[in-house]
Order: structure tokens, then C-alpha cells, then sequence
């Protein structure tokens, strides 16, 4: 199995697009941290705070099917590109937002720039099959997957020092020009037949809501794929909740203001690229029934580690706590979208890649609403308690379906079929 630096050391492709990613995923957290804070600066507000991740999170949810349709038709290169470059411009908008006393700006940019969102990180998901041979794409997961984790872990902390020292307009100005950074990284990849998805009706009229549906019924049709979607629900229900309570329990739980709310996501950086670490040497070797079992018992290991963080007494031990919920969490999804990338077909990969964010944000809007409104009424350790109680029901959930053999490992033939059966009803 190839090597993380030989990857990055003998696949050009692969490692300008590694390199877009560190670049742009700090800077992103620049972004989300100078926003976080800045709205608890002027309202205080955790129901604010809801809003603003509510206008973040429902254009993702309703890009998710535009772009999924986009990317398995058109070249996912250009898209990503177009994508980085509209994100750069929007980014850089949201210095307006400093002297702005009145968060509806700060609604209106955050919901374009995360329209934009998923044109690019569903593209990069659905090309790295394209990028990395078969031996390859396990180490390509894994890094990429922790690279994001560490660029959390980077970002959250200088993002908290730069927010608290240099002020936010910096911020802001950083994130946009990490985008265009990545823009010029992508320009830089090459293939010989472009980066279009391999489909036979490639020249035919777009017909979106029906392509989108195709995408639907091949999810819906692997037992696997409608398990992945389901562990990815159960984490959005209590991690739409984590968006807002990152927020509460930096400021009104610990009162540690922005430092306090980018040592929280910088600890949770630290145990995702530890259980992405983890799950990269764990499972690249380990059977179909073991990569069930370690996702049961990474989850609960997530969930109760969540509920800790919730009640814990101290900033020191909530950091801890919050480390290995995350380290639980990561080693899940390094399994999980290996798996999606190994059976997934590539015509079918942008849509089935955007139709998971798009469950995911979905369901985070209706528990970051579920939470910002309970924040009114409720303590934050009490809304963090439920948030933690479910994940381990997700984690049960998903023990209970492989205990009763409902999670079969899906069949090259399986794929195949299904592709021709689709090609055949055009």
C-alpha cells in the first residue's frame, strides 16, 4: 500500500490538490471562528448564533442536489475552480460585516458562501477515484480526511489568537485569499481525458431533477450505502446541536471569549487527526465484518465521550472529553467514505457524495434550530447531553442492523448491473 508521503511525493495530481486543501480549509476556519465570535460579541445570542449557521446551513442543503447533478455531467475540474473563485470574492465581502451592527449581512454572505460549498467538496470527493489508482485511494482517503482534521486543528487555534489580536477584517481577508490559492492549485491537475465523470449519456440534454432521482435509487438500493447515510444522520442530529454549543460553552459556560471557542474546535481537531491516524493504520487491513465493529464501537466511544464533555466541571477536562468524542467520530468516517469511494461508480459519485452533505445539513438545520431555540430555555450542558445520548442511539442503531445481517458488503457485479439496468431505461 502506497505511503503518505509517497503519494503526495510521486502523484502530481494528487498533491496540488492536497495542497488547495490545507490552504483553504485553514483559511475557512479563520472564517467560521471571526463570525462565531463576532456575533457573540454583539448579541450574545445563542438563538444568533443558530441563525447564523441555520443561513449557512440550508443553501448547502439545497446546493447538494444542483451540484451533484453538475459534477456527474460536466468536468469537475472547471467546477471546483468556479466554485474556489466565487468563494473568494464572497469571503472577502464579509469584512463589510464589522461595522455592520445588524447580523443580516452576516446571514446573506454566510448562506452564499456556503451555496458555493458543495460544487467543490463534493467534486473532490467524486474525483479522487480519478486522481489516485486502486492502491492508492486508501492512503488518499486517509490523507485527505486527516489533512482536513489538521487543518481544523491549525486553524481553529491561530484563527482564535488572530480573531482575538489582529481583529477580524484579517480573518476574513485570510479565507479569501485561500481560496483563490486553491483555485490556482486545481488549475495545476491534469488527466488526459479531462476530469468528466465516465457515463454513456454524457452528450445528452441535462435533465436535472430526473438525473438526481437516478442518484437517489442507486443509493436507496445498496443495504451499505443507506447505513452510511444513516450513522451520517445520527451524527448531524447531535452535531448540528455542537455548531451552536462550541459557541456557548466558550463563552457563557467557560467565559474564555474567542480563545475559548477555538480551544474547543482545536482540541476536536486534535482527536479527529488521532482517529484518523488510528483508523488509517487500523483499516487498511481489516475485514468487512471488523469495519463494521469498529464503527459501532467507535460511535459509542463518540457519544458517551460528547455527553462527558457536556457536564464536565472544567475547561481542561471538557477539551479532553471533546478530544476523544472526535477521535471516535474520525475513525467512523475515514471507514466510512472509503467504503462510499470503493463501490461507488463514478457516474453515480457526485450525486451520491452531494446527497450525503445534503442529509447531513439537513438534519443539521433542524437540530441547530432545535438547539439555538432550547438554548433560550435550557442550559447548554443539558442540550450537550442530548446531543451526546444521540450518538450512542445511532451507534445501537447501527449495531443492530449488522447483528441482523442488513449490512451485506456490496458486489463489483452489484454495481455494474445496476449502472447497465440505468443506462438501459435511458
Amino acid at each position: 500500500m502506497t505511503s503518505l508521503w509517497g503519494l503526495l511525493r510521486h502523484n502530481r495530481n494528487y498533491r496540488y490538490t492536497w495542497m488547495g486543501q490545507v490552504v483553504s480549509d485553514i483559511g475557512d476556519w479563520f472564517n467560521n471562528i471571526a463570525v462565531f465570535a463576532l456575533v457573540m460579541e454583539k448579541s450574545g445570542s445563542g438563538l444568533v448564533v443558530s441563525g447564523v449557521m441555520l443561513s449557512r446551513a440550508i443553501p448547502a442543503m439545497v446546493a447538494g442536489p444542483i451540484a451533484g447533478v453538475l459534477l456527474d455531467r460536466f468536468d469537475r475540474k472547471r467546477i471546483m475552480i468556479a466554485s474556489d473563485l466565487i468563494r473568494a470574492v464572497v469571503a472577502l465581502a464579509f469584512v463589510l460585516t464589522v461595522d455592520q451592527p445588524r447580523p443580516w449581512l452576516l446571514y446573506l454572505l454566510s448562506g452564499a458562501l456556503m451555496f458555493a460549498s458543495p460544487f467543490f467538496t463534493s467534486g473532490r470527493a467524486a474525483m479522487l477515484p480519478s486522481i489516485a489508482s486502486a492502491e492508492e485511494l486508501y492512503t488518499a482517503n486517509s490523507l485527505t480526511q486527516t489533512t482536513g482534521w489538521a487543518t481544523l486543528t491549525a486553524g481553529t487555534l491561530l484563527a482564535g489568537y488572530s480573531a482575538a489580536q489582529l481583529g477580524y477584517r484579517w480573518a476574513f481577508a485570510i479565507n479569501s485569499l485561500s481560496f483563490a490559492f486553491s483555485a490556482g492549485a486545481i488549475w495545476r491537475i491534469a488527466a488526459p481525458g479531462g476530469f468528466r465523470p465516465n457515463r454513456r449519456d454524457a452528450g445528452g440534454v441535462v435533465q436535472p431533477w430526473r438525473e438526481y432521482r437516478e442518484g437517489l435509487d442507486y443509493l436507496g438500493s445498496v443495504p451499505l450505502m443507506m447505513g452510511i447515510a444513516m450513522v451520517s444522520v445520527g451524527w448531524a442530529l447531535g452535531g448540528g446541536a455542537a455548531q451552536i454549543l462550541f459557541a456557548l460553552f466558550g463563552e457563557q459556560v467557560f467565559h474564555r471569549g474567542p480563545a475559548g471557542i477555538g480551544g474547543i474546535w482545536g482540541f476536536a481537531g486534535i482527536g479527529l487527526l488521532a482517529g484518523g491516524t488510528v483508523a488509517h493504520l487500523a483499516g487498511r487491513r481489516a475485514s468487512f465484518a471488523n469495519y463494521k465493529r469498529a464503527i459501532t464501537i467507535s460511535y459509542i466511544a463518540h457519544g458517551a465521550a460528547y455527553m462527558v464533555f457536556s457536564q464536565a466541571s472544567t475547561y481542561g477536562l471538557a477539551l479532553v472529553a471533546m478530544m476523544f468524542s472526535r477521535v471516535g467520530m474520525a475513525v467512523t468516517s475515514v471507514l466510512n467514505n472509503f467504503q462510499l469511494l470503493r463501490h461507488t461508480p463514478d457516474e453515480f459519485r457526485g450525486r451520491v457524495f452531494a446527497t450525503m452533505e445534503s442529509l447531513r445539513w439537513s438534519t443539521m438545520i433542524v437540530s441547530m434550530a432545535a438547539a439555538g431555540i432550547a438554548s433560550q430555555y435550557y442550559s447548554a450542558r443539558t442540550i450537550g447531553l442530548i446531543a451526546g445520548a444521540l450518538g450512542l442511539v445511532t451507534a445501537l442503531a447501527w449495531a443492530w442492523c449488522d447483528w441482523t445481517g442488513r449490512l451485506p458488503e456490496p458486489r463489483e457485479e452489484d454495481s455494474a448491473s445496476k449502472a447497465a439496468l440505468r443506462d438501459s431505461t435511458l
